[in-house]
């Protein structure tokens, strides 16, 4: 019931946006104490420079006429367009002269740089992320851009200190860093599955939110690791769109709209509409991805401080068997040639459907208090299988099979959360709470399947021989509805949390105290396994400037996360809890262009769950193994910004170090927790040259580094450690105000590169592409 009346008042205000700046001397000094108006038909505030010549004035979206009066030095008038919700510098202002100069500036229009200076609105988080007690990074849509990243499987984490993937399935990304699965949020909620969601498509996505380590006090539950938050496009109130076209290797052919505006001329209705069409075969035989993304957005701004935004996304995809990207060896990873496949072209393509429908209400109480209430329904579809061998001996002699996978995931979600700030005497206070309410079912078919050869008639790895198999194509059962072939295959949690936290400012706010509280109740149906559980979890953070641009922090926090999951002796398996230990040193560098962020961490696991390796016993892979407990600890570096004009940089560095603590075989004590790289290292430069003859003309390169890397696998009695990994990747551009042409080459150095772990008596992985080309053309108007 209280879902149902949250959805029937999900709306959101469209926060307002900010425009930031500086002003400069005619010999480049900070100039202070300038006075900067800003006005239209309904505003006119004022505002004057710091000592730093710094400048911000908050604004709702219009168009606007700045001034900058300055004594002795000519006035200076800008039209400034500026949209909802963004915070984006105007380029340095430079006091000159005796002529008053009139200059289009559009505030939001632009993609931001490599650096961001808030979260989302979804996050909740009021705290600028220079001043937030926890490790926070964002990746902007300038650097999916720049990089190309059309998928977060492509490459996005090299952007994350120690942040990896497993495997690489087209359908789904999943995650780890900090020891463990991050947890996949999309616009603040818990859209996580255990093969799931479909990967979100990055033309609707505006940047990608990574909170390291549990983030349970303010979102719905989530792994102790940490959790990835993907922000979809919303209107700007800018009208302005950009069409892409992107081709590349392995018949990749790529188009996508992106259009922005109001609906009206008084700008109460706006819009925005992102449309992409793709398809992609790969260096395999047999194996493609063809997907369609439709992404419409409504925002209605019913007055000055109420609007409602309606969102719906739908992504298509046709693809190959999903296990399609897999090599099986019985000598160990890449035995094989890097363009090998078991597939075979008359395979049925799985088809997956995802449906999703945000509705946001934001409500301005006051200049101190906003209300947020917010839903959502996902609903995701699949029809296809996933080819994986029946036996395979020394002399590479497989018998394939073809098992069916039809899958459907269905989820709904409500948030109400209240941000107030405000100040009692000297104390000032950034309040938050709120109600988060969830359910969510998973259900598949993996009750059929098919060997797609015979005794005798073996699919040869080292001689393969592809065609019609031997023993023809499988024939699914598809009659009675996906429900009824699920039987016990069903997964449900349902979930309800209240929390609250005040972070508490002394000292004209330069020392913040966070306090804060989570109770969640989650009930959960797993394999025919109902279990539920209840608990408080609280959060303590310290916070101290140290100057304007420096910040050093300390966080205590825990975690509780009910686990999905089936033991073999019929136990059910205990939620997972998590104590996180932080502590980290942040600091802005040239005036907040560039950022760097020092965290050391240490998170007691408890009760987690890992694969069950028996084989034999656990056919399907249903059933888990409930490790007492695990440690990792570890230390994370990352810098990102503009070193200096034209020139940015993205370099990061983690070391992690996951292994188990408690076990009830002490033989498994100290053992390494699978799925991880001690060692992972990545850096992205990047250069525009600014001005002259060759202006707009960018290069930009970075690598992708992981040493020490652990498999899935857990105590398999045939474990190989993967080698280490190393990818090179690069490009050259050229841009204007309208239009963009970039060239980007993956894997310059043409490496066998890999994932994989053991599996049974033989050995399991996927190859990534060999050297490989996009190039592209955007057109913004």
């Amino acid at each position: 019931m209280l879902f149902g009346l949250l959805c029937s008042s999900a709306l959101v205000f469209g926060q307002a946006g900010t425009i930031k700046g500086k002003i400069i001397n005619n010999d480049g000094s900070p100039a202070a104490n300038i006075t900067i108006s800003l006005e239209n038909e309904d505003t006119d505030v004022n505002t004057i420079t710091d000592e730093h010549g710094n400048f911000s004035i908050e604004s709702d979206a219009g168009k606007y006429k700045m001034t900058v009066h300055a004594v002795g030095s000519a006035t200076r008038t800008m039209t400034v367009e500026v949209g909802d919700d963004q915070t984006i510098n105007v380029p340095a202002i430079r006091l000159k002269g005796n002529n008053t100069e009139l200059n289009e500036v559009v505030v939001g229009a632009a993609r931001q740089g490599y650096k961001a200076d808030k979260v989302s609105s979804s996050l909740r988080l009021e705290t600028p992320i220079l001043e937030t007690p926890q490790n926070i990074q964002v990746i902007t849509n300038k650097v999916m851009a720049d990089q190309q990243i059309t998928s977060m499987g492509m490459g996005l984490l090299r952007n994350i200190s120690g942040a990896t993937q497993l495997e690489h399935w087209d359908s789904y990304v999943r995650v780890n860093m900090r020891g463990s699965r991050a947890s996949a949020f999309r616009n603040g909620m818990n859209v996580l599955s255990t093969w799931g969601p479909l990967t979100e498509d990055m033309s609707m996505v505006d940047h990608v939110e990574f909170v390291k380590g549990p983030a349970g006090f303010m979102m719905s539950n989530g792994e102790p690791s940490g959790i990835y938050n993907v922000v979809t496009k919303k209107p700007t109130g800018v009208n302005r769109g950009e069409a892409t076209l992107t081709l590349g290797s392995f018949d990749f052919y790529r188009a996508a709209v992106d259009l922005d505006g109001k609906l009206d001329k008084t700008g109460k209705v706006l819009y925005r509409l992102n449309l992409m069409g793709q398809t992609q075969n790969s260096f395999r035989d047999y194996q493609y991805n063809n997907r369609i993304s439709i992404a419409p957005v409504i925002t209605y701004k019913i007055d000055d401080k109420t609007s409602l935004t309606a969102e719906y996304n739908f992504q298509y995809a046709r693809m190959s068997d999903v296990g399609s990207s897999y090599v099986f060896s019985p000598n160990g990873y890449g035995d094989l040639p890097r363009n090998f496949t078991t597939a075979e072209s008359g395979l049925d393509p799985t088809i997956v459907k995802d449906h999703s429908l945000f509705l946001y209400l934001h409500h301005k109480i006051n200049s101190d208090w906003k209300l947020t209430a917010q839903a959502a329904y996902l609903n995701y579809s699949q029809q296809g299988s996933s080819l994986w061998p029946n036996s395979l001996d020394a002399q590479g002699n497989m018998i394939r099979s073809v098992g069916i996978w039809d899958a459907a995931n269905e989820s709904k979600f409500g948030q109400v959360y209240l941000n107030g700030d405000i100040q009692t005497g000297p104390v000032h206070h950034r309040i938050l709470a709120g109600l988060d309410l969830g359910d969510k079912e998973y259900m598949a078919d993996w009750g059929q399947s098919h060997a797609l050869d015979k005794e005798g008639t073996f699919f040869n790895i080292y001689k393969p021989v592809h065609g019609t198999p031997s023993n023809g194509y499988p024939v699914f059962d598809r009659s009675r509805s996906l429900r009824q072939r699920a039987g016990g295959n069903l997964i449900n949690q349902s979930f309800a949390g209240l929390y609250v936290q005040d972070e508490i400012g002394f000292f004209e706010n330069r020392l913040r105290l966070t306090l804060a509280g989570r109770y969640t109740y989650v009930k959960e149906s797993s394999y025919g396994t109902v279990v539920d559980a209840k608990r408080f979890t609280p959060r303590i953070g310290l916070s101290a400037s140290i100057d304007k641009n420096t910040t050093a922090y300390a966080l205590f926090d825990q975690s509780f996360v009910p686990q999905s999951g089936l033991l073999r002796n019929g136990d059910k398996p205990k939620p997972i809890t998590g104590n996180n230990i932080e502590l980290g040193l942040k600091r802005d560098w040239m005036d907040g262009q560039w950022n760097t962020t020092l965290s050391v961490y240490r998170i007691l696991k408890n009760n987690q769950l890992i694969a069950d390796p028996d084989t034999t016993n656990n056919p399907n892979n249903i059933y888990s193994l409930q490790v007492g407990q695990s440690r990792a600890w570890g230390v994370e570096f990352d810098l990102r910004g503009e070193i200096t004009r034209g020139l940015s940089l993205i370099l990061n560095y983690a070391y992690t170090d996951s292994r188990i603590t408690k076990d009830i075989v002490p033989a498994n004590i100290d053992k390494l927790v699978p799925g991880f790289a001690k060692h992972v290292s990545n850096a992205w430069l990047s250069y525009r040259i600014p001005e002259g003859a060759l202006k707009g003309l960018g290069f930009a390169g970075g690598f992708s580094y992981q040493k020490d890397r652990s498999t899935w696998s857990w105590d398999a009695t045939n474990q190989k450690n993967l080698p280490d990994y190393f990818r090179l990747d690069g490009g050259v551009s050229w841009q204007n105000d309208r239009m963009t042409v970039a060239v980007n080459v993956f894997n310059i150095l043409d490496k066998y590169l890999y994932s994989g772990a053991p599996y049974a008596s033989f050995y399991y992985y996927q190859a990534e592409p060999p050297r490989n080309f996009r190039a592209s053309i955007a057109y913004r108007f």
